[in-house]
Order: C-alpha cells, then sequence, then structure tokens
C-alpha cells in the first residue's frame, strides 16, 4: 500500500483488513467477533470521557483513535459477512445528520431549542417505523446503558411529549416519598429484600429525575461524588498510617475523626 497516495483512514482500513487476514493476520484479532468486541468498546468509551475529564489532549486524541478503531473493527467484520462496509457507516450518519438538522441544511426553521428537539424525536420516530421497529417513544434507549443514564434517556424522552412536572417542588416530594416507602419497606418486621430493592430502585429513579429538573447529568454527578469520596478516603488512610496505626483496627469514631479533619482541611484550601 502506498502510504503517500492512501488517506490516513484508508491506511487505517488497510492495517483492519491485514489484522483480519486469514493467513497473515493476528491470532488475537481474528477470533473476534461482535459479542467479543462490545465490551472493549464500552472501555474505550468511558477511556475518552475520563481523559476528558482530565483534560489531558494528548490522551484525549489517542483514547479517540482507539474508540474510531472500535468502529473500524465491527465495519470489516460486517464487510466479511457481506453485511456492510465502513463507507456504508459513514455515509449513513452523514445522511441522518442532514435529515435531523432541517434548520441547518434547509430553509426548516424552529423557534427555539425545545422545537429543535421535538422535530429529532420526530425524525427518530419515523425512522423507527420506517424499519417496522418498536416505535414507543422509549423504543431504541440501549438496555447496555448504565443505569442511571438510561433512566435520564427515559425521562427525557417522556418529558418531551409533556409527561413531566414543570416545578421543581413535587420533584422533590417525590423523591421524600419514595424514601419513606423504602423506610416503610425496611422496618417491617420480616423485611421483604425484593421490596427493598424495588422501592430503593423507585428512589433512585425519583433522584435522576430532581437531577433532570436542576440540570445536573446525574451520572456526572456520582462520578465526581465517587472520586471526591476516594481522595477523602484515600486521605484518611494516609493520616491513620502517619499516625502508626492500622485502618482496619480502627474504630468508627477514630474513622469519623479522621474523615471530618479531613474535610476540615479541604474547607481552609479552597
Amino acid at each position: 500500500m502506498d502510504n503517500k497516495k492512501a488517506s490516513q483512514m484508508e491506511q487505517l482500513l488497510a492495517i483492519m483488513s491485514q489484522l483480519r487476514d486469514p493467513q497473515r493476520g493476528c491470532p488475537w484479532d481474528l477470533k473476534q467477533n461482535f459479542d467479543s468486541i462490545v465490551p472493549y468498546t464500552l472501555e474505550e468509551a468511558y477511556e475518552v470521557a475520563d481523559a476528558i475529564e482530565q483534560k489531558n489532549w494528548n490522551d484525549v486524541k489517542e483514547e479517540l483513535g482507539d474508540l474510531l478503531f472500535q468502529v473500524v473493527f465491527y465495519s470489516q467484520m460486517a464487510k466479511e459477512q457481506g453485511l456492510f462496509e465502513f463507507e456504508d457507516v459513514v455515509a449513513g450518519i452523514s445522511e441522518k445528520l442532514v435529515r435531523r438538522h432541517p434548520h441547518v441544511f434547509s430553509d426548516a426553521d424552529f423557534d427555539d431549542e425545545a422545537a429543535v428537539q421535538q422535530n429529532w424525536e420526530a425524525e427518530k420516530a419515523k425512522e423507527r417505523a420506517a424499519k417496522e421497529q418498536d416505535v414507543s417513544l422509549l423504543a431504541n434507549i440501549p438496555n447496555a446503558l448504565p443505569a442511571l443514564m438510561r433512566a435520564d434517556k427515559i425521562q427525557k424522552r417522556c418529558a418531551n411529549v409533556g409527561f413531566d412536572w414543570d416545578e421543581l417542588a413535587p420533584v422533590v416530594d417525590k423523591v421524600k416519598e419514595e424514601l419513606d416507602e423504602v423506610m416503610d419497606e425496611v422496618i417491617q418486621a420480616v423485611p421483604e429484600q425484593q421490596r427493598i430493592e424495588e422501592e430503593l430502585g423507585d428512589l433512585l429513579f425519583s433522584v435522576v429525575n430532581l437531577s433532570r429538573h436542576l440540570k445536573v447529568k446525574p451520572e456526572l454527578a456520582l462520578q465526581k461524588a465517587n472520586k471526591k469520596f476516594e481522595k477523602r478516603f484515600r486521605q484518611v488512610e494516609e493520616n491513620v498510617l502517619e499516625q502508626g496505626k492500622i485502618i482496619s483496627q480502627c474504630s468508627l469514631t477514630e474513622l469519623d475523626e479522621a474523615w471530618n479533619s479531613v474535610k476540615e482541611k479541604e474547607s481552609k484550601n479552597q
């Protein structure tokens, strides 16, 4: 292959084809299939998100390349099976973007962002109907999405057709109601784990709704909470070690004191 004449994209496609060559390819790449690659795709997507959060742009570039390779990998396997090729993937997304943005690529005019979103959802519904797929408003929300993200998407689609509260107060009341229902199950003489799980799920769903009304991404908020907790706990571990102790031998009172000390230090440094 003449790299001087070929585009970088063509070169990547050629590399992928070579990796899957039955005689001269890579054994690992050859044994992969659509199902086996999915976990790697999800991992690469999260690594892109993590690099962006870290504002490490060299890593972002590298991780985006890894994610693009996933698309190329799927396309190569599909080509081998006569299903579609990479060019079909590109053509499909190009056509879809133009069709879903008539206010950009044609003379259509929308009053505001909400109207643009409504048109977007209407176009997606037409696509599902044309494919004779499930035409429900909630169709095609991937089951593989993290639960918080999927709950957010479900609620947004319902909100687009008016199935939503207009004010914050009832949203907050719903969170309190769901919390009460969880505790009602917990205090039963013989608590049923299945019922507790169900009510806790309802509570989490209502918290996602509160996040949405506050214009906060629940998945992102929880990720930040995880990182904040991890940072503080690591500091607690260091403080305990500096005192010549082992954290597993500390009482809860001692750990609480160390935790509060870390929080106070953070407040002073802000």
